[in-house]
């Protein structure tokens, strides 16, 4: 009597047999084949771009057409572009869908199973975006990282502001605004003068010039103006990246 391979299921009939899978590690993957194509059929690869290239050869000698890989972080994506690029059907699984199927066997690896279930037809892809879409989602990420990034500096500047008991917050609605942006730009630059300073006065703030004089009466102590001035250089810093991210966009 004829007996099934560890992890064969006869009752599912095996609709990709040139299916091939990918546990994604930190710093190695684990990749299956059918074993009935490679003695070998689970190797070990790292995670360098010359060793997933040797990953894709490996596939492609054992006539693997489509690959399955689960995702964890960030750490699939080399692979799966790489792969992509050799030519292969790749399909991004997540891992609770693997973890779910019933009737996987005690010995057979992660790798083994996804590709077993794969070769079957039973795990569905996440969604993965176009090429263009991908990169316009990866600009906007950066983008909201960086603005993530500038607003700390608002608060530190506005925190430094405090501290020297300029009430700046108290008569602008946002001190990044354009009356804001002169007044921390010229008590940056050296300017003490409530007056000079209050003559910042954008027309459309809604505070008079008197009220901005009198918020402007403050403690200059150096270590204040030298935070503020640093968390203005940075937040700058961040706003031009911004706008860099802004002209990829466009």
């Amino acid at each position: 009597m004829m007996k099934h391979k560890t992890g064969d299921h006869p009752d599912l009939k095996m609709v990709k047999p040139n299916a091939a899978a990918i546990d994604i590690g930190s710093t190695m993957h684990m990749a299956a084949v059918n074993p009935d194509v490679h003695a070998n059929s689970v190797r070990a690869f790292g995670t360098f771009t010359q060793d997933l290239h040797d990953l894709a050869d490996w596939f492609q000698s054992c006539g693997v057409t489509t690959v399955a890989m689960e995702s964890t972080g960030v750490y699939w994506i080399p692979a799966f572009e790489i792969l992509e690029a050799h030519g292969f059907d790749v399909i991004l699984v997540n891992a609770r869908y693997a973890k779910i199927v019933p009737g996987r066997k005690t010995d057979v690896s992660d790798a083994s199973w996804l590709r077993q279930l794969h070769s079957y037809g039973l795990l569905r892809g996440s969604f993965r975006p176009e090429a263009e879409i991908a990169t316009l989602r990866a600009y906007m990420r950066q983008r909201e990282w960086l603005t993530k990034y500038a607003a700390a500096h608002i608060q530190h500047m506005q925190k430094a502001l405090m501290e020297m008991n300029l009430q700046l917050h108290h008569v602008v609605s946002d001190i990044t605004g354009a009356t804001g942006m002169k007044i921390i730009r010229a008590i940056v630059a050296g300017e003490r003068d409530p007056e000079v300073l209050a003559g910042y006065r954008d027309v459309r703030c809604k505070s008079s010039i008197e009220t901005i004089k009198a918020a402007l009466i403050g403690n200059d102590r150096d270590e204040h103006v030298f935070a503020l001035t640093q968390s203005l250089e940075i937040y700058d810093f961040y706003k031009a990246q911004i706008e860099t991210c802004d002209r990829k966009l466009r």
